[in-house]
């Protein structure tokens, strides 16, 4: 079995200086791209060779680079975090391409996520909804009681879990025609609100993080379903009729 030869590669990728200023695609090369770097790995060759020749390098944002932060957000060839599914950026493998494909690379697309520079936006709304209730105020480290005092269903501890793999990347809102954040949000609510340690400020909870994601300028969800389809764990949109159901019963007085 013949090994996948290496790629040459045109990119148009987004460059803006900051937030206020106009931005525009322009186009790249690249060549010699193994299949099995990572598509972080790629943009690293194109600023080692921009550097080289000195040029300004692409900004991007990334950390972890193992799929944990979500911080590598990009929107790759019309998708957020590229073609393929449950996995972010910095798991996205060049075979995914082709030999001469040209890929377009921009930032999300969002009021609430304004641009930084080139493809790094400020998500720190994300962590002012966190902030305005995605907590508990009972004490889960230190002198705690032991994990299995507290009967939990393993159903609602499997689900909770399953909510709190959201990494806060923002491919839910990236992938959303109305720029909605209603699966992170419902994420953050639905990991808290099925344990009992979450019951204490449930009410109050749901109420602040919807307020807040409304102030923040985030749109409103019409279940189109594209949030789940681009998020890379799989975040699931029963997460929205739950938060959904409590938000409800929230406002009941």
């Amino acid at each position: 079995m013949s090994e996948k030869r290496d790629m040459d590669l045109t990119l148009k990728i987004w460059r803006q200086k900051d937030a206020k200023s106009a931005g525009k695609l322009e186009t790249f090369q690249v060549k010699n791209i193994s299949p099995d770097s990572s598509f972080l790995e790629m943009m690293d060759v194109l600023n080692e060779d921009l550097v080289a020749q000195n040029q300004e390098p692409v900004a991007f944002d990334h950390d972890c680079r193992e799929g944990i932060c979500g911080t590598c957000s990009l929107h790759i060839q019309g998708e957020a975090h590229g073609p393929d599914r449950a996995v972010t950026t910095c798991q996205l493998h060049m075979r995914k391409f082709k030999h001469g494909e040209t890929i377009h690379i921009e930032p999300w697309r969002a009021k609430a996520f304004p641009v930084i520079k080139d493809l790094i936006v400020d998500r720190s709304a994300f962590d002012r909804i966190q902030q305005a209730g995605g907590f508990v105020s009972i004490p889960t480290s230190g002198n705690t009681q032991d994990a299995n005092a507290i009967p939990i269903p393993k159903d609602d501890a499997d689900t909770a879990f399953d909510s709190a793999t959201c990494i806060g990347c923002g491919a839910c809102v990236a992938s959303c025609k109305n720029a909605s954040a209603m699966l992170f949000v419902a994420a953050k609510v639905s990991q808290f609100a099925l344990l009992p340690q979450g019951k204490v400020e449930a009410k109050r909870r749901v109420l602040h993080m919807v307020k807040q994601m409304d102030e923040e300028g985030f749109g409103n969800c019409t279940n189109t379903g594209a949030c789940e389809v681009e998020c890379p764990k799989e975040i699931s949109l029963e997460n929205i009729a739950r938060m959904n159901r409590e938000y409800l019963n929230a406002s009941i007085k």
